[in-house]
């Protein structure tokens, strides 16, 4: 009896130890030898595009963070709608919000050219935000790759709370980050992307018109020149997320929070007398400590809930679920 428990007990050692590895981990070199010239090929298309337009920056970074949040970093976001899915492109985040599906199409059109159904449409989006980030002057980092594309999508769970609002208060932001597996430090550092971009008067026009002490006087007067108080009006106005360097990735977004000049205000709560006003002086002191930090965060947020192994597929082009064999 004693030798026969033995027997059972390897045997569930084994299977347990077994289905832990059939899921293939990240590597770094996950491409070298089936398509090399993958990163160089992103790096070039990324580059026009943002050269050809430096918002498109902040663009890629945040389709990646919105990839991310819905159903971990698997592309979903990518997906057009069909007569049997409903995507999350025009879920309330992200519709009149997350843009650059047509560079990620372009640099994935490219690839395939190279490398046909080798690389993923969610590898790419993942690199994109890191060349992105590259092209502004930000910092860089090394991408964990080998991520593999969702065949389904929901706009049901992009919109039950799943993304931060522009009105979110400090404790919901804290919460959902950490429930992606983000420290509090880690959702200061993202939100850090703010040094770049631009936001619709839709998101801060209750922020530049509510007369509160956390907003300084003369930003406010500055803001409202493009932004009516009417509701509907100028909607669609924009508005660069950092008045002073808004085309150049640095620390200076913090250093705004600090003067309290946060146009969203998500963005003023890190720095609201609450638990993270710490980090943002620091941040605001330290561009050093704040590009590691970021750096280190987007590698963190990359790593949710990949697709690996034989989940998923490697989607020929990124809008659509490869058809049945």
């Amino acid at each position: 009896m004693a030798s026969l428990m033995i027997l059972i007990s390897f045997f569930l050692l084994l299977f347990s130890s077994s289905s832990h590895t059939t899921q293939a981990q990240l590597s770094t070199n996950f491409y070298d030898s089936t398509c090399p010239t993958a990163l160089s090929t992103i790096r070039s298309g990324i580059r026009t595009a943002v050269q050809r337009e430096r918002r498109m920056a902040a663009s890629l970074i945040r389709l990646h963070f919105h990839d991310c949040f819905v159903q971990g970093c698997d592309a979903s976001i990518l997906l057009d709608d069909t007569s049997s899915l409903t995507g999350e492109k025009t879920a309330r985040p992200n519709a009149n919000s997350v843009r650059g599906y047509n560079v990620i199409d372009d640099v994935k059109s490219r690839v395939e050219s190279q490398c046909p159904g080798v690389v993923s449409c969610a590898d790419i989006v993942a690199v994109a935000a890191r060349d992105a980030s590259e092209a502004l002057g930000g910092p860089t980092w090394t991408v964990n790759l080998g991520r593999r594309d969702s065949t389904s999508a929901s706009r049901a769970t992009a919109e039950a709370g799943n993304l931060p609002g522009f009105n979110d208060p400090l404790d919901r932001l804290v919460d959902l980050f950490g429930t992606k597996g983000l420290s509090p430090r880690d959702m200061v550092a993202l939100s850090g992307a703010h040094t770049i971009g631009q936001a619709r008067c839709a998101t801060f026009r209750g922020r530049i018109y509510n007369n509160g002490s956390d907003i300084d006087a003369n930003f406010a007067s500055t803001r409202r020149r493009q932004c009516p108080s009417a509701a509907g009006d100028g909607n669609g106005n924009l508005a660069p997320l950092d008045l002073v360097t808004p085309n150049s990735f640095d620390n200076n977004y913090f250093r705004n929070l600090v003067q309290r000049r946060g146009l969203l205000q998500s963005d003023q709560v890190l720095f609201s007398g609450g638990s993270t006003d710490g980090i943002v002086d620091e941040y605001s002191r330290n561009p050093r400590v704040f590009n590691s930090d970021f750096a280190a965060a987007m590698v963190r947020m990359g790593n949710i809930e990949p697709l690996t192994g034989s989940q998923g597929q490697v989607r020929r082009v990124c809008t659509a679920v490869n058809a049945a064999a």
